[in-house]
């Protein structure tokens, strides 16, 4: 069984930081959730950890987008300019986001972010982490 508190406060992260990991190591079979107990428990599955980007065409774009440099953060807002040309607006207030996108205004989230938004996410936690990096021999650590 794995407690979402005891392992944010031995990790250093939030609680929610901690869900995130867990529904990610989830989807490439690392951990499951048990809905009876209502807590998440250690598994590993016998596929490819690739699959997930393979099968969640979403996630595949939001990557394509930050590998083209597409993103650009300007405090809660990020644009993302996307191949042909669109410019999106990803707003973020508290930790929810929104995108001006056509996706984006036919679900309203309710079936996950849409590709824009991811894309800045992966832009903004990698931001986050590049601005806590410590520099040791002229490396990255």
């Amino acid at each position: 069984r794995i407690d979402v508190a005891d392992l944010a406060a031995a990790s250093g992260l939030t609680p929610e930081r901690v869900r995130a990991a867990l529904v990610r190591l989830g989807t490439s079979g690392r951990v499951g959730y048990d809905t009876a107990e209502a807590a998440y428990f250690h598994r590993e599955l016998p596929y490819d950890a690739q699959r997930v980007e393979r099968h969640n065409p979403r996630l595949r774009s939001a990557l394509a987008l930050v590998a083209a440099g597409a993103v650009r953060l300007e405090g809660a807002i990020g644009t993302v300019t996307a191949e042909d040309g669109h410019v999106h607006r990803v707003r973020d207030e508290a930790g929810v986001l929104s995108c001006s996108c056509v996706w984006w205004a036919k679900y309203r989230g309710g079936r996950g972010p849409c590709k824009h938004a991811l894309a800045v996410r992966m832009v903004r936690r990698g931001a986050a982490v590049e601005r806590n990096m410590v520099r040791v021999d002229g490396g990255a650590r």
